[in-house]
This record gives structure tokens, C-alpha cells and sequence, in this order.
């Protein structure tokens, strides 16, 4: 399935948006919905996107398209919203699988890449969700307490030692924040007002 004017109209905004960031890779999901979401992005840019299987929907089983309305009802419903470690979708996968797939994959394409480099992986809302519990070092039960909306920009810059989120659920504006450090920021001085740092 593919986008809807709605989605249509916010990922026609994207190249615009992502003007100021040097974007050195694409990585999607092979759901036709990304694909087309970072289809004027790439052309933009002259990208190939990089379909990563790993970076699909999560697979619901039984649950697929099936109404919100209808699944509340659903003893498994609480667990999703209480316990989604747990969660194993009826026919399908868990979302535990879900964040181990994701994130393997996310963090092997960022080392693939020069330090620095800066790239856009486009996917769906509960892998983007367990991507930054991992980043924020949140285990998988609270994931829940992130909003992803459609065509928001999450930032993540990973480091040797950790990785540091730098946006969530960015759905306009200025996206400097995307642009790697400058050097000058090792001079930085911790809880000064002149620079930021972090310890």
C-alpha cells in the first residue's frame, strides 16, 4: 500500500526540509509507503535508496488490518501497551525480535559509513520507537512513551562509546541539529554557557 495525499504532501516537504544536511546514504524499509516517502529525497540528492529488510514493519500475524477499535479488545492489547517485550502477534513476530533486527541493522549501516557521515533510514513508527529506546538506553517496556508520527525526523549520532539522541519526532523546522559536530566542540566547556558538552 502506498501513501495517501496526506502522507504524499509531507514527503514532497522532505527535500526541502533536509536542504542544509549533507545526506550521504538512504536506507529504507522495502514497504512500498517508505520507498515512496524518500523517492523525491533521493532523486534530489542523486541517491540509489538501499532497501533493508531488516528495517520492515513489524510483522502483526493475525492482527494485520485489523481496526485499533477492534484489537483493544484484545486481552493481548494491555500487554502491547504495558509489557511489548513480552509480545510475540499472534502468526506473527515479537517486538523484542522487532528492536533486535532494527537496531543490528541501523547500527551496521552507521559503521559501514565514514565517522561523521550523515544518513536517513526510513521506516515505520514501532521500529523507529525501539530503535531510540535502545539509543536513549530504555529498556523495550517503555517504548510506549515515544511518539513517532508520520514523516518525523528522529535524530541519533552514534559514537564509539554511546550513542546520543539529538531529535524526536521532528515534524518541521530547522534540522541543524542533523549536521555532524564541529571540531571546535571538543573545546566545549561542560555546564558552561559559551558551548555545550556532555560528560
Amino acid at each position: 500500500m502506498g501513501l495517501d495525499d496526506a502522507g504524499a504532501a509531507q514527503a514532497a516537504g522532505l527535500p526541502e526540509r533536509l536542504a542544509g544536511v549533507p545526506v550521504e546514504r538512504i536506507v529504507v524499509s522495502p514497504l512500498q509507503r517508505c520507498r515512496e516517502t524518500v523517492a523525491g529525497l533521493a532523486r534530489v540528492r542523486g541517491l540509489t535508496p538501499v532497501v533493508e529488510e531488516a528495517l520492515t514493519e513489524v510483522d502483526y500475524g493475525e492482527w494485520t488490518g485489523r481496526k485499533l477499535s477492534e484489537l483493544v479488545e484484545e486481552p493481548l492489547w494491555k500487554v502491547v501497551q504495558q509489557h511489548p517485550s513480552a509480545v510475540v502477534f499472534p502468526g506473527g513476530e515479537g517486538l523484542a525480535q522487532v528492536q533486535a533486527r532494527a537496531v543490528a541493522a541501523v547500527r551496521a549501516v552507521d559503521r559501514s559509513l565514514p565517522v561523521d557521515a550523515v544518513w536517513v533510514a526510513c521506516t515505520h513508527g514501532d521500529v523507529i520507537k525501539s530503535v531510540l529506546a535502545d539509543a536513549l538506553g530504555l529498556h523495550l517496556d517503555a517504548f510506549q512513551r515515544i511518539v513517532v508520527d508520520p514523516c518525523s525526523v528522529s535524530v541519533v549520532r552514534y559514537t564509539e562509546t554511546r550513542p546520543f539522541v539529538l531529535r524526536v519526532n521532528d515534524t518541521g523546522g530547522d534540522v541543524s541539529g542533523l549536521l555532524p559536530p564541529r571540531e571546535a566542540a571538543s573545546d566545549a566547556v561542560v555546564g558552561g554557557s559559551t558551548g555545550s558538552g556532555g560528560a
